[in-house]
C-alpha cells in the first residue's frame, strides 16, 4: 500500500491509499478519485515531504495542539458522502435516464433485444428482485440527503 497526498482543482488537500502507483494512475484516469470534500474529480498528486524520523524529542501537548489538524482528520462520513456523490453524479452524466422504464430496458438490453449501453431509472422493489433472479445485473444508486429535500 502507499499513500498519497493529494489535491483538487479548489485547493482541497487530503491523503488516500493506494495498492501501487499503478492503481493511482488508473483510477485517476479514470475519475475515479474524488475530492472528499467537494467531490471534483480534478485530483493530482501533492507535493510530499519525506516523513523523517528525528531524534528522541517528544512534542508537549501543548505543540500537538497548536498542529493544525490534517486532512486525515476528515470526517469519514463527509469522505463516503463525497464518493457516493461522485459517483452518482459520474453515472449520471455518463448513463441514459430511462425513468421508470428502467427493468423494462435493463430486461431488453439482457435478452439483445436493445442495444447494450449504461442506463439508469427507477424500479419497484418487485422489479428490482425480478431482475435480481433472472441474473440481469442491476445496482440501486444511494439516496443522499438532498434526495430528501
Amino acid at each position: 500500500m502507499i499513500r498519497f497526498s493529494l489535491t483538487c482543482g479548489a485547493g482541497h488537500q487530503f491523503d488516500a491509499w493506494f495498492s501501487s502507483g499503478d492503481s493511482y494512475d488508473e483510477q485517476s484516469e479514470a475519475e475515479a478519485i474524488r475530492c472528499p470534500e467537494c467531490g471534483s474529480a480534478d485530483v493530482r498528486k501533492a507535493p510530499m515531504a519525506p516523513a523523517v524520523l528525528g531524534g528522541r524529542r517528544k512534542s508537549s501537548d501543548s505543540e500537538a495542539a497548536q498542529t493544525p489538524a490534517g486532512p486525515e482528520s476528515l470526517a469519514p462520513e463527509r469522505q463516503t458522502y463525497a464518493f457516493l456523490k461522485g459517483l452518482r453524479d459520474h453515472l449520471k452524466a455518463n448513463a441514459d435516464d430511462v425513468g421508470t422504464k428502467f427493468a423494462e430496458e435493463a430486461r431488453k438490453m439482457h435478452e439483445g433485444e436493445t442495444e447494450e449501453r449504461n442506463i439508469y431509472g427507477k424500479a419497484t422493489v418487485e422489479e428490482a428482485k425480478s431482475l435480481y433472479e433472472d441474473g440481469i445485473p442491476a445496482l440501486p444508486l444511494p439516496k443522499l440527503p438532498e434526495d430528501h429535500n
